[in-house]
């Protein structure tokens, strides 16, 4: 059986990886919702006025916002379906542009309903990014100990003496 911790970052890989694909895909094509895609082209042009070096670069609003849409979609794709490796690196890329579109909002002055989910969704990118680099726990192993070609195993180590209490 698979251990909590696999379940739980499996979970959030594909719940993860879902949402960004449907996030992206609004960002890209009216064709899931045509209001929300109409809004996702508002928000891009005013996300790109705020920034003037956006414009200097030669960065338009259409560019920045299928880019993002297109990154989203492939992290998302890699979050659901790519095992290993390949996954914490989609899941770090979507943190890092978590972050950058907060960043967004703060410079246009949107108010908090309006981000709430990008905040939302970093901090659970955060999560499962922080789940599994952490090393997987081992069992304890059993000390033994070989007397007289015997080997017993190590009974004193597996529990306190008598008397003594363990102190923390």
């Amino acid at each position: 059986m698979a251990s909590p911790r696999t379940i739980t970052i499996i979970a959030l890989s594909v719940a993860l990886g879902l949402f960004f694909v449907f996030m992206g895909t609004i960002k890209l094509t009216p064709r899931l919702s045509r209001d929300a895609y109409n809004e996702m082209k508002r928000a891009y042009k005013s996300y790109v006025q705020a920034l003037p070096m956006l414009k200097k670069m030669g960065v338009s609003s259409i560019l920045l916002r299928k880019s993002i849409g297109a990154l989203e979609v492939a992290c998302g794709i890699v979050m659901t379906l790519v095992p290993g490796r390949p996954k914490d690196m989609a899941n770090f890329l979507l943190l890092l542009l978590v972050l950058a579109v907060l960043f967004f909002h703060q410079l246009v002055g949107d108010p908090l309903k309006r981000y709430a989910h990008a905040l939302v969704f970093g901090i659970l990118l955060t999560c499962r990014l922080l789940i599994a680099r952490q090393p997987e726990e081992q069992p304890p192993e059993k000390k033994i100990l070989s007397v007289n070609g015997d080997e017993q195993p190590l009974i004193h180590e597996a529990a306190p003496e008598k008397g003594k209490m363990k102190v923390s």
